[in-house]
């Protein structure tokens, strides 16, 4: 079968996994992030308005991704996604202790957090795209974006039926970005390697790192 070839190759597994990864935290994090706040707003005693702050924190989603894409063309999309995953599990992680801090502090954290939270979306699509086969990468993209999104309605589903404090919810979110990191780490590896010398040219691991993969995908294809 096709999808088997594709994550026979360890490129597109690594890249497909840190995806799913990140697709366990993304939308789950929207989806509960005008409760977290409402929830946070009252237990501090402020009239704050919870949805212009939702619609702040997620449109800084749309700055992480330009920002991101930036920082990709210098030095890839692996550490790209792989940071933007370190921070934004990091801030799963510590999401409860924000309950503590003052409405603003709590703010700019969260605002950090919307930006990273999307910003290794568009840096997956490429590390997908460029592992798998020219003549599969559609397949390849759609193949993933379905596995995605269905794990994205299990993590929504787990958030919804756990019965625990709104505090501790963003913590059911972090195995996500562990998971993605762990996932990438051989990627991210060879990416470092090939970095430092490009010389402001496109990062190596955009031009070659699934080149290996590829052709041996491409002739398993041809068999």
């Amino acid at each position: 079968m096709a999808i088997l070839h594709l994550f026979g190759a360890p490129d597109f597994r690594a890249a497909a996994f840190g995806y799913f990864g990140h697709m366990w935290e993304l939308y789950a994090f929207y989806f509960y992030l005008p409760v977290v706040w409402e929830d946070y707003l009252t237990a501090i005693g402020s009239d704050w308005n919870v949805n212009l702050i939702t619609f702040f924190i997620i449109a800084m989603g749309s700055l992480g991704c330009v920002v991101g894409g930036m920082l990709a063309n210098k030095w890839g999309s692996a550490p790209v996604a792989c940071g933007s995953l370190f921070i934004s599990g990091v801030s799963c992680l510590l999401s409860p202790l924000f309950y503590r801090l003052p409405a603003a502090a709590s703010l700019v954290f969260y605002l950090v957090w919307g930006a990273t939270v999307a910003s290794d979306s568009p840096q997956f699509s490429t590390l997908v795209s460029n592992a798998a086969p020219a003549d599969k990468r559609g397949s390849a993209l759609t193949i993933t974006n379905c596995i995605g999104f269905t794990i994205t309605i299990a993590s929504i589903a787990l958030l919804n039926s756990v019965p625990i404090p709104e505090k501790y919810l963003f913590l059911l979110l972090s195995p996500g970005p562990i998971f993605g990191l762990w996932s990438m780490r051989t990627f991210l590896r060879s990416s470092i390697k090939r970095s430092p010398s490009n010389n402001g040219q496109k990062p190596i691991e955009m031009q070659t790192l699934s080149t290996t993969s590829e052709i041996n995908m491409q002739d398993e294809y041809n068999v």
